[in-house]
């Protein structure tokens, strides 16, 4: 066996067991480090994108969105999946707050990549500061997102309803925190256009086939 941390997961076969509109779900089976082969259920997904908008007022736009898996409605940033072939994630991020807000931004940079729940699944996000924000036009709205409610909240306001349970999106609660730090000189973010070596590919890449 070898010594911890130096293993290689080799991939001794992969089995693909559903492929829907936006995800994928397939058994792979792995060599482990003892030398047995274990059996790993991994759902593939598109690459998604969120975005914390903060305005002049310094005011972050959240959106009251229903989710139909927890069967309810939840306080998030903008956010939306990377699912047009070849598009780059921060005009991804760009076309995602026009759509769910209405609303432009100038600057953009990024505050955090983050793997949503990598013991089952590729998921991941990168998640934008976006500023300089101005009205745009906003396009028709579809399902979901005819019901959503736009709420423009003070960022310090925002990062209380995280601490206090009432934003539980993942996603949201990284980015508010997140951008709170970076404007408060207590971090730096990467450019907009910063490598994402780490995005997930595998379901793109099958509907491409």
């Amino acid at each position: 066996m070898s010594e911890p941390g130096t293993h290689a997961f080799g991939l001794e076969s992969s089995e693909l067991v559903y492929e829907g509109a936006i995800i994928a779900l397939r058994k792979d089976q792995v060599r482990m480090p003892a030398g047995n082969v274990a059996q790993r259920e991994v759902v593939e997904h598109h690459a998604a994108v969120a975005v914390a908008a903060v305005d002049d007022q310094g005011r972050v736009a959240l959106i009251h969105q229903y989710r139909h898996p927890v069967g309810r409605r939840l306080w998030e940033l903008p956010a939306g999946l990377m699912d047009l072939s070849g598009e780059p994630a921060q005009p991804a991020a760009a076309r995602e707050l026009l759509e769910e807000t209405g609303f432009t931004a100038a600057q953009w940079s990024v505050l955090a990549d983050v793997a949503l729940s990598p013991g089952f699944t590729d998921e991941a996000v990168r998640i934008f500061l976006a500023t300089g924000i101005a009205p745009g036009e906003r396009p028709p709205a579809h399902d979901e997102e005819l019901d959503v409610v736009l709420e423009w909240t003070p960022l310090d306001e925002a990062v209380a309803r995280v601490f206090s349970g009432d934003i539980q999106n993942a996603t949201s609660a990284t980015g508010i925190l997140a951008a709170k730090l970076a404007l408060s000189g207590g971090g730096t973010p990467r450019p907009g256009d910063a490598p994402w070596p780490e995005q997930p590919t595998a379901f793109a890449q099958r509907k491409a086939r």
